[in-house]
């Protein structure tokens, strides 16, 4: 957030010395108040900049064997250039990497998600799933995993047929 505030500052300052020389160059034809309207203008499409290829920059820097699964667009009021292209704030990406079997149940695989926010710090979700029933449950809550933590009794929830993590580790046959 620091370095962008950063950014956003420089571009103030690349668009009213813009200006200032527009001004030079043309004698002073051209008005005073075109110099804080080029600062803001430079500030605005730099923080606008900053928002669309934030996602893209994070999904470049995944390490090897994170997938994207699901990613969530942000719309808003105060920027009503993002109802004609939404951008992305936030993703889930799952981690092959940590895909493990559990001995005590099988067909329950264990894996690790990661929960990407614009501002916010990255989460990781640790997740039980069983494709054979359709089910899933989180296990921040489960220090140990045991057959007994993981069993029928056990809180899990149900994955719908669009479900995304159900989509990346159930139906890639």
């Amino acid at each position: 957030m620091f370095f962008t505030l950063i950014a956003v500052f420089i571009a103030g300052i690349g668009g009213a010395g813009l200006a200032m020389l527009l001004r030079m160059t043309f004698r002073g034809r051209l008005p005073a108040w075109i110099t804080p309207l080029f600062a803001g203008g430079a500030m605005i499409a730099a923080t606008v900049s900053t928002e669309y290829t934030w996602f893209d920059n994070q999904v470049g820097n995944l390490p090897e064997g994170m997938e994207v699964i699901v990613s969530r667009e942000h719309t808003a009021w105060y920027q009503p250039w993002t109802y004609v292209r939404p951008y992305v704030n936030g993703f889930i990406a799952l981690d092959r990497a940590s895909i493990r079997m559990n001995d005590a149940l099988p067909g329950v695989q264990l894996v690790n998600l990661y929960v990407y926010g614009r501002w916010a710090a990255i989460t990781e979700v640790p997740m039980a799933v069983d494709c054979e029933a359709g089910r899933q449950m989180t296990l921040i809550d489960q220090p140990d995993l045991t057959e007994a933590a993981l069993g029928d009794d056990a809180r899990w929830n149900a994955m719908p047929e669009g479900d995304p993590l159900r989509a990346a580790l159930c139906d890639e046959a």
